[in-house]
């Protein structure tokens, strides 16, 4: 049986500010992140599962993903937890904001780097995940593949 690659694509609203650039992203600001993730596996050959002819159910893969990233990181703001940023983090919380504090700096790179590691831990046996594309703007994005990260 042929390996095949599926992919589902989601989209959140998330903050961010990288603590010492040098140019305007050293601001809080916002993005609508689209994330693109694509596994491969072989399609079931189990005529009596439910799920015959799938690598993965759609629903199962969109169920991990919401949960390890669409659900944690949608209007959330985030800070690289090893800067001074932290004080701002601190008060944005106790204002009632939705902060994430991240051990990097929270640059779409880093991002999906985070992404990935999220979403293969939670991978059933015999899925792998092939890539992540994650876009910042409609022009701008990160990508990691699996066949670079062995």
């Amino acid at each position: 049986m042929s390996n095949i690659r599926i992919t589902k694509q989601f989209s959140f609203e998330t903050g961010h500010a990288l603590y010492g650039y040098d140019g305007k992203c050293k601001n809080v600001h916002g993005h609508s992140y689209k994330l693109s993730v694509t596994v491969i596996g072989k399609p079931i050959t189990n005529r009596n599962d439910v799920k015959y002819g799938m690598v993965i159910d759609f629903g199962d893969l969109k169920k991990i993903v919401k949960e390890e990233v669409v659900d944690q990181f949608d209007h959330a703001t985030v800070f690289n937890e090893t800067t001074p940023h932290i004080e701002l983090a601190a008060e944005l919380k106790n204002r009632g904001h939705h902060v994430i504090l991240v051990d990097y700096q929270p640059t779409s790179e880093n991002m999906v780097i985070d992404f990935a590691q999220r979403i293969i831990s939670r991978l059933p046996d015999g899925i792998e995940l092939f890539s992540l594309k994650l876009q910042e703007t409609d022009t701008s994005f990160a990508e990691w593949f699996a066949s670079d990260n062995q």
